[in-house]
């Protein structure tokens, strides 16, 4: 499902205009600075936890050293800040066979 599937959905399922369905997706979960309520609270440094469903939160990779495939030379890779996601129990049981 893309971000227009989901708009459409939502639109379905509580009867309201695809547009105004799609701004509400687009304000959840809009990557672009300033915008998103799940990228804004990421930036700084927050979690965002829906209960049943799980949480989004951001992780720390150190510093660490690798290998060039192409030469074999090793070099640094940087550390990084990424974000994640973590199932809750109630979505891990859906889903689940």
């Amino acid at each position: 499902m893309n971000k227009t599937e989901m708009a459409e959905k939502l639109a379905r399922k509580c009867d309201i205009s695809q547009s105004k369905a799609l701004e509400i997706v687009n304000c959840i979960f809009d990557t672009k600075p300033g915008a998103g309520i799940i990228a804004v609270e990421l930036d700084g440094g927050r979690k965002v936890q829906m209960a049943g469903f799980g949480s989004f939160l951001t992780k720390r990779r150190a510093a660490r050293q690798g290998r060039n495939p192409a030469t074999g030379a090793t070099i640094t890779i940087a550390a990084k800040t990424y974000p994640a996601f973590k199932a809750a129990k109630g979505l891990k049981d859906r889903v689940a066979d």
